[in-house]
């Protein structure tokens, strides 16, 4: 495995940029009003790709954020990942004939598993399994919800589904610049066939440098929020280091 593929996250709440602590949707800070004006922000510094985040969406159970989003997809001609509040197959075609590269599925993977495994079948290689925990274990509902069902465990009941990724989301380190739970990232990687893409707490180019280190045990790239927004990644450093052999 080669390459390292960056995600700059754009986070939606009533519309706005925002980025949370924690996922906590009262420690929200906004960013950009406008997330058109923010896509085309990340597409001239040279990204490839984005992480878009419906989180109240995510909260309600479906899509809250259709317009911003539909803003998003004009603003540039980058593919883009999606999650928030997708439960059932229409909302996930709904999306992907918007113009979503990426169905990104979470509470849906432990709450409705025949669905995810659904998707997966019929629109092989653009959705992408979303597992988020708190200690370990898996949350779900906005990472309202901690369950007592252990990350792998449920990563490993889609290893044969056809999920073009896996994102993976240490929630105690989202948003907090505290620095990505690499050996946890990693140990996950290595159980699985399935590529990782590594989600919060990425704080600076140390951390970068040692997912990439890893992405020979399936870490296929990063999520990149707090950090870029605040000015403590270059995006310029940071895509020459994913870009390096």
């Amino acid at each position: 495995m080669t390459g390292f593929t960056l995600y700059p996250a754009i986070d939606l709440k009533q519309g706005h940029v925002v980025r949370l602590k924690r996922g906590d949707m009262a420690q929200a800070t906004v960013y950009a009003e406008d997330p058109g004006e923010q896509a085309r922000a990340f597409a001239k510094q040279g990204f490839r790709w984005l992480h878009v985040v419906d989180l109240d969406g995510a909260f309600a159970g479906q899509p809250a954020n259709a317009e911003a989003v539909a803003r998003i997809l004009a603003a540039s001609s980058m593919p883009v990942q999606l999650g928030g509040g997708i439960r059932n197959m229409a909302t996930v075609e709904a999306w992907l004939a918007a113009g979503v590269t990426r169905v990104i599925l979470g509470s849906a993977a432990v709450k409705d598993p025949a669905f995810v495994r659904e998707a997966c079948r019929t629109h092989p290689g653009r959705i992408v399994v979303g597992i988020d925990a708190r200690g370990g274990m898996v949350a779900t509902e906005g990472w309202a919800e901690t369950s007592t069902l252990p990350a792998l465990d449920l990563a490993l009941r889609f290893e044969d589904a056809g999920a073009a990724a896996i994102i993976y989301t240490d929630i105690d380190r989202d948003g907090m610049l505290g620095g990505v739970n690499v050996e946890a990232t990693r140990e996950l990687a290595q159980a699985l066939a399935t590529p990782v893409i590594a989600s919060g707490g990425v704080a600076s180019l140390d951390d970068l440098i040692a997912l990439k280190a890893a992405r020979e045990d399936g870490i296929e790239g990063s999520i990149l929020g707090r950090a870029l927004y605040d000015g403590r990644i270059d995006p310029a450093a940071a895509l020459e280091l994913a870009a390096a052999p």
